[in-house]
């Protein structure tokens, strides 16, 4: 990655609808360029798709929530047939497989709080492998659509051998 693999992510982020000529003179590079250079990030899997951004609220799934599930045995094969289980649900945004005091959070959009609660008491909680479930609405809602690259981790200084006092 290099400042102009950089900028043409930036770009892409925030125009993938824009054709490789248009790229490529936003950026200031030759458009053989340009596309060499967006195939090499898509065969890196630097960028591994270009998706639309769709209103929850247009397509009348307002009310998101955040549900918090415990499962009982944490076993790898509880995990992950729960995990492709809910992830297959269509009212699932996404699904975080987390350490801590939980195992899951589930992102969620659904119609209406009578929605959440069918759906929790309906495909979640009556999972076999539930220990427990909190649910939180989410009031608001900041999702970032782009995604800056951070500069490479500098290497360690190594130590000179002195001692503190």
């Amino acid at each position: 990655m290099d400042e102009l693999d950089t900028a043409i992510l930036g770009e892409l982020q925030r125009d993938g609808r824009q054709t490789n000529r248009e790229l490529a003179e936003r950026i200031g590079i030759a458009a053989s360029t340009c596309l060499e250079r967006v195939r090499s990030l898509r065969g890196d899997g630097v960028i591994e798709g270009f998706h639309a951004e769709v209103n929850l609220d247009a397509i009348g799934r307002p009310v998101q929530a955040l549900i918090h599930v415990r499962l009982h045995p944490k076993i790898r094969e509880a995990v992950e047939g729960f995990r492709d289980y809910v992830a297959a649900l269509p009212e699932t945004l996404a699904v975080f497989v987390v350490s801590g005091g939980d195992d899951f959070i589930i992102q969620v959009a659904v119609r209406d709080t009578t929605h959440l609660r069918d759906f929790v008491l309906d495909h979640v909680a009556r999972h076999r492998n539930i220990a427990d479930v909190r649910t939180s609405l989410v009031y608001d809602h900041i999702r970032k659509t782009s995604v800056e690259v951070l500069p490479p981790a500098r290497a360690a200084r190594p130590r000179t051998g002195r001692k503190s006092r």
